[in-house]
């Protein structure tokens, strides 16, 4: 692989290692890390990201045992044939491009392959059968999810329907599907699926025989579990299992949870050994951390083509972190990912945010709102007073109730929890109808619905945490655990 990557190819140059050095997981710590800013383009090098795509010389394949079998057993056409079906791009994902640039992340046949296997384990995992009907929901676009969901249930041939998500046919669209195919099994991610029960029980839909939830995208709090499985016991649906994954678009791949009841502790994602190798390092010295400790989550491929990238960081937080042990629901023997995921790099999501002069982590956040039963669905505003940049920071809580009774008690418990948790109170609670949240979220037209908005003017922008700079986004959700 080394030597048909350019960028890898100078980094193994720099750092004095040839590939055969390279022999164990251990070995992996000889190799310095890649991270999304190795990714962007620069000035001098607009397309660096093609500098990740393996590019092979045409007369190390032909050397190959491999190649010279099957010019043996094949002849020379069918030779040339099967390498182009290995080698050459065919199919590109790309990041969403919310808080940087988007990167294109390229695809060969034997990617693709690779992608349907493990799609297929996470329908098996699913415990998904052959006579059942899915809905995919999450939107057509290039990006891991909805890919990782369309090849997994071919693999198995299982029936889907790709909705597109909200752009395509919107919420509505997307409840009269609901209505007429009756699946088994909904897949997409936990904020627009939500406004898609929602929609359902507003119009008194009935919707029998749903058993499983696959979440993906976004974060799944256990408040957010609840209330999903809630509006699929008022459809019809009371014994309903969540299922959450995770992935992103550099491993070209997600793995799942066990389903599990909606107040059940998950168990981890289960990852595949065979395809990719999870490493949990300290976030400040880059060390490897022991199993069961809390770290940031590293990845590199075994069996890739493509943009391929080694021990990429992905920026994300574990804090149950990796475990061997048998998963104590189904009994495989995967390793695990195990606890919540929260973002550790401002490169990916809104996360550390300066406001009124204290530092709030919304990854927290968003789990104190899902876990308040009263809330439909909310969204969080940071602004400026009067919009002067050299005014006082707002925080303003935008929220739809589950029910009619009193307001100002819920925006009492709002403010409490938030000044218990943060030290910080909102300075105000706004009670909007679910149509008006939808619009704020931009459901059905954003690829990922909008849970936190930051319109403080640009002055104000530049700031610290823990000593270092940091720049707050303009609008952000948090990812999840997600891809899938």
């Amino acid at each position: 692989m080394v030597p048909f990557s350019a960028h890898y190819a100078r980094v193994f140059a720099e750092s004095g290692l040839k590939p055969e050095d390279i022999r164990s997981v251990d070995d992996l710590a000889r190799l310095p890390f890649t991270s999304k800013r190795d990714l962007l383009p620069t000035p001098e090098s607009p397309k660096r990201v093609l500098d990740f795509v393996l590019k092979p010389q045409p007369d190390v394949l032909r050397r190959r045992p491999a190649t010279i079998m099957r010019a043996l057993t094949r002849g020379k056409a069918g030779a040339r044939e099967a390498l182009e079906r290995e080698w050459r791009p065919c199919f590109m994902t790309s990041t969403t491009g919310r808080s940087t640039e988007p990167v294109p992340f390229l695809y060969t046949q034997h990617d693709l392959a690779n992608l349907s296997l493990g799609g297929g384990r996470v329908v098996e995992i699913g415990n998904c059968q052959p006579d059942e009907k899915l809905l995919n929901l999450f939107p057509y676009a290039p990006h891991l999810a909805y890919w990782l969901v369309h090849h997994g249930c071919l693999a198995h041939n299982l029936f889907q329907i790709g909705t597109g998500g909200g752009k395509f046919l919107g919420t509505t669209g997307n409840v009269r599907l609901i209505k007429r195919i009756q699946p088994s099994i909904l897949v997409g991610m936990p904020t627009f699926l939500y406004h898609v029960l929602r929609e359902a029980v507003d119009e008194e839909c009935r919707v029998e025989g749903l058993r499983l939830l696959v979440l993906g995208g976004e974060k799944v709090p256990t408040g957010m579990r609840r209330k999903l499985a809630a509006l699929c016991a008022e459809l019809g649906s009371p014994h309903v299992q969540t299922l959450a994954t995770y992935g992103f678009t550099e491993a070209k791949m997600a793995w799942s949870e066990c389903p599990g009841a909606p107040g059940d502790t998950p168990v981890g994602y289960h990852l595949f050994p065979d395809l990719g190798i999870v490493e949990i390092i300290d976030p400040e010295t880059g060390q490897v951390v022991p199993d069961g400790t809390p770290g940031e989550i590293v990845y590199t491929p075994i069996d890739a083509r493509g943009t391929v990238v080694l021990r990429y960081r992905t920026g994300d937080r574990i804090d149950g972190g990796l475990v061997h042990q048998p998963c104590p629901v189904c009994g495989r023997r995967l390793p695990r990912l195990v606890g919540r995921i929260s973002r550790v790099s401002e490169v990916h999501a809104l996360q550390l945010q300066k406001v009124k002069g204290t530092i709030i982590d919304f990854n927290e956040v968003e789990h104190l709102l899902d876990d308040l039963t009263e809330l439909s669905a909310w969204q969080v505003e940071l602004r400026k007073r009067n919009d002067d940049p050299h005014e006082l920071d707002e925080l303003v809580i935008h929220v739809c109730s589950r029910n009619e009774g009193s307001r100002e008690a819920l925006a009492e418990r709002i403010r409490t929890s938030f000044a218990d948790a943060f030290e910080v109170r909102p300075n105000a609670v706004e009670f909007h109808p679910c149509e008006e949240i939808r619009r704020l979220q931009k459901v059905g037209e954003a690829l990922k619905e909008e849970k936190f908005v930051d319109r403080r003017p640009e002055a104000e922008e530049e700031g610290r945490v823990d000593g270092k700079p940091f720049k707050p986004l303009r609008a952000s959700t948090a990812k999840t655990a997600t891809p899938a």
